[in-house]
């Protein structure tokens, strides 16, 4: 039976490296809906699932593909969808439920250009604060950001050991650039790869949400009595929707152990931040541009440097501010019109200037030379 490809190097389009990296984490089940531009994910998972034991399965819109993932996962599987803008809009109901029921799964979102249908073959990087807030009530997400082939390979298997780590489900928030390309990866032996499986019950285990940060989960037909709603529930899952402490209880708990947990899950890549004087601050195959940016700036006697954001949220709040102390200017170029760039205005609270940099539309991308000229223009501007 195949499994995970061989140990070697291959040349693999984004989308078809995040279909081989969900089999390699131990991924069993996908339901999807097809959609532009993600549709190759769903394609690749109908080839290669059934080969490795598994089921891929096309349902008949978003709400019942991660209805269906949802269910997969309660019966012990792990279980991934795959969707762009306009189907992430209505999957939201049902991330909320798997919020509030704490059922680990991942949901791949292929950006492209919005509102509604849009361009849906242009890039676009304007999900961010859909993937924070795009749900009601309170909570906190996990969001991770790729921003080539290999890191969609990576952090593809991140996602599934997040989320079975933390129980909650993990948004692979990636983009019509990286989802199409196609880049040189290596897929390293599977003795290498790090692989969580979510935490079972004991046999005498008989509460399931309980005040525990994260508590054991069993699966349906394991023989333990449980109620799963997304209604206000006590410690053995049953429906309690009057006591205020109750609520108050569960919701803080699924908000905390994200939050007390943020140093293990934040990841970024830094790049030339000592004592630089601008820092540029980006993520996905915006970031592509950056280091060249860099590179052109140092022959301008500009001294400039990067973090890259591979987690959006939760968001790197303490290390930004760390930077900001000894910067004279934060540059934050999106795709998108400011989205991530009020996130840093917030966090810096007005220590250093932010300047963003948008482009939106046709799927244009933001180019070194473009952020170049910035960079030159807020150096002057500060002399």
């Amino acid at each position: 039976m195949t499994k995970q490809l061989p140990l070697d190097t291959y040349f693999m389009q984004g989308n078809q490296a995040c279909a081989e990296a969900a089999i390699t984490a131990g991924c069993k089940f996908f339901a999807g809906y097809p959609i532009t531009p993600a549709t190759e994910i769903a394609e690749h998972l109908a080839k290669r699932l059934p080969q490795t034991g598994g089921i891929a399965i096309q349902m008949e819109d978003e709400l019942a593909a991660l209805s269906a993932v949802i269910g997969a996962s309660w019966a012990g599987a792990k279980a991934m969808t795959a969707t762009s803008g306009p189907g992430f809009s209505l999957m939201q109901e049902n991330i909320g439920y798997a919020f509030m029921t704490e059922t680990p799964c991942v949901i791949v979102n292929i950006q492209r250009a919005g509102p509604s249908t849009g361009q849906a073959t242009k890039c676009a990087q304007g999900d961010v604060m859909q993937a924070r807030w795009g749900t009601h009530g309170d909570y906190t997400p996990i969001v991770l950001s790729p921003n080539s082939v290999q890191e969609m390979y990576n952090l593809t298997i991140r996602a599934f050991n997040l989320a079975e780590t933390y129980r909650t489900p993990v948004i692979l928030l990636a983009d019509e650039i990286i989802a199409h390309m196609r880049e040189k990866i290596t897929i390293p032996p599977s003795n290498k790869i790090k692989i969580i499986n979510r935490k079972k019950p004991k046999k005498t285990d008989k509460t399931f949400f309980n005040t525990e940060e994260i508590p054991p989960m069993p699966s349906v037909g394991d023989g333990f009595n449980v109620s799963v709603t997304g209604s206000t529930h006590n410690e053995q899952g049953h429906r309690y929707t009057a006591d205020p402490i109750v609520h108050r209880q569960l919701v803080e708990r699924l908000v905390n152990k994200i939050n007390k947990n943020a140093n293990q899950i934040i990841n970024h890549e830094d790049h030339n931040i000592e004592n630089c004087e601008i820092i540029i601050i980006s993520y996905g195959c915006t970031s592509r541009a950056v280091h060249e940016t860099i590179e052109l700036a140092k022959k301008r006697g500009i001294n400039a440097g990067s973090i890259r954001l591979k987690t959006l949220w939760p968001f790197p709040e303490k290390t930004i501010q760390t930077l900001a102390k000894n910067a004279k200017m934060i540059l934050v170029p999106e795709m998108n019109l400011r989205q991530i760039f009020y996130e840093v205005e917030r966090t810096v609270h007005g220590t250093v200037p932010v300047l963003p940099i948008n482009k939106i539309g046709g799927g244009e991308m933001i180019t070194p030379e473009e952020l170049l000229t910035e960079i030159t223009r807020s150096v002057n501007n500060i002399e």
